[in-house]
């Protein structure tokens, strides 16, 4: 049976560095023109175009991004 599985985005933490946006193979990250607690720009995903490889969790210094199991 396969797994379904999400993109988690924790924007609380996010400080709008760019690596995952960058990095993403699909170019499915960007960032979203909200602003979070502490005043950074933070990530967001167009989850028709991300193929959650986790390339973005991987690289993000801030643990800010990660792909899970449904």
């Amino acid at each position: 049976m396969k797994k379904n599985k999400t993109l988690v985005i924790n924007s609380a933490r996010c400080k709008a560095c760019g690596l995952c946006i960058h990095f993403c193979p699909k170019k499915a990250l960007s960032l979203c023109g909200e602003f979070n607690d502490m005043g950074y720009n933070f990530v967001q995903s167009d989850q028709e175009l991300c193929v959650k490889c986790n390339t973005c969790g991987t690289i993000c210094p801030d643990v800010v991004l990660k792909v899970v199991e449904d």
